[in-house]
């Protein structure tokens, strides 16, 4: 038989039961479908995190008010531990020779009002070497000036979000907000950035950290951002910081550092977990087409017995019958699988042109998918198909000639 033959006797087998053929497409596609979009989600969200985290800069180390080891769990984020972070300790770290700033952080919502324009907005306590350690610009205006961490100035910097909705059209630049029972002059409006770390940029209201202090009636730091001199200087950045503030905390070792390839280690790690778990509940689909493809070869097998007895009695081998039928479950693996990896790949552009997330499915799942498909097709089709090759040819005529 050649294979021009049997790819026509393939093509009309799949053309004459159309509807079988389009549920098994389906099902394949589905299948595809599923896997690639789930792990290009997943990839997405791992993307936008490790670059949320690339903000920080690779020389950035971040202490916080307890310590990670003695509490069982992650570090305390709202500052509440046995001893506080103070301005003091920012600048007793600020002092050693391996960090070449420090940002001090103070957090909290805070009603900001002009006029008659009121809206609630996340007012952030630092100083000057925040912008430059999260890469924070502005568009208009300037940052805070450069103070003493204690030193206190009625200045802020506002979001873009922020500046239209008290604003509106008229100038912010040196107005007067309310801000709680303070009142601040605008000194700069940030550039438009979108959400950073699961906070909108456009509505910040930036002050000085000793400003916000007295604004929240709170002495404590919600952490420190450390920024050091180079790489190589991680390790020993560490443990001067860890003994500066041991040595100011009573002897007592209650903060804890992380840096950014740590978070990034750790993230990463999980997200990549994720993905893989979510991939591979998604690759059960596949699974359960390719039961579908062995009940419909089954069933295909026993109502073409008349066709198989032909075939054999006009010289087809038994090989040649089982190639047949495992021919039409690899066109419709092919056909599905592609089809369900076009769609998939429709939705993640269409995904990345909605929002931000880069949404690329990787590359083992795409080939996985494929590879799963033409498997599952194979795996399940083969015992039908081995069925139908055994047939002799006066066994498999013999039901067709009984039924005249």
């Amino acid at each position: 038989m050649r294979a021009a033959d049997a790819l026509g006797l393939c093509c009309g087998a799949l053309r004459g039961h159309r509807s079988r053929s389009a549920m098994l497409l389906l099902a394949i596609g589905i299948g595809v479908l599923a896997v690639i979009l789930l792990s290009g989600l997943g990839q997405g969200a791992r993307g936008l995190l490790l670059s949320e985290f690339s903000l920080l800069g690779r020389n950035t180390l971040i202490v916080l008010p307890g310590r990670n080891e003695t509490t069982g769990g992650m570090p305390p984020i709202t500052g509440m531990a046995p001893r506080d972070l103070t301005v003091e300790d920012a600048a007793a770290v600020a002092r050693l020779p391996q960090v070449r700033r420090v940002a001090p952080l103070l957090a909290g919502p805070m009603q900001v009002s002009v006029g008659n324009r009121s809206r609630e907005a996340l007012a952030l306590g630092t100083n000057h070497e925040f912008f430059v350690i999260r890469q924070l610009s502005v568009s208009q205006g300037q940052p805070l000036p450069p103070l003493e961490l204690g030193q206190a100035e009625a200045v802020c910097v506002i979001g873009a979000s922020l500046r239209r909705e008290l604003f509106a059209a008229r100038p912010a630049l040196g107005q007067w907000l309310r801000a709680g029972d303070r009142r601040f002059r605008v000194i700069g409006v940030l550039a438009e950035q979108g959400e950073s770390f699961g906070m909108n940029v456009g509505e910040m209201l930036i002050i000085p950290v000793a400003n916000a202090q007295a604004l929240f009636n709170r002495e404590g730091l919600l952490r420190l951002f450390a920024e050091v001199r180079g790489p190589s200087f991680m390790a020993s950045a560490r443990e001067q910081i860890i003994d500066t503030l041991k040595a100011r905390h009573e002897g007592k070792e209650d903060v804890t550092l992380i840096s950014q390839d740590s978070m990034l280690a750790a993230f990463d790690e999980i997200l990549g977990v994720l993905t893989l778990a979510v991939a591979g509940i998604a690759a059960i689909s596949l699974v359960v087409a390719g039961i579908l493809i062995m009940n419909v070869t089954w069933i295909a097998v026993s109502q073409r017995t008349a066709e198989i007895g032909l075939l054999k009695a006009v010289g087809a081998t038994a090989g040649q019958v089982r190639l047949l039928f495992l021919g039409e479950a690899v066109m419709l693996a092919l056909v599905g699988a592609l089809g369900g990896l076009l769609l998939a790949e429709s939705l993640l552009w269409l995904g990345r042109q909605a929002s931000d997330l880069p949404l690329y499915a990787p590359w083992w799942a795409r080939l996985g998918s494929l590879a799963l498909a033409f498997a599952c097709s194979l795996l399940f089709a083969w015992l039908p198909a081995s069925r139908a090759a055994a047939l002799t040819p006066l066994a498999a005529l013999n039901p067709a000639m009984g039924a005249r």
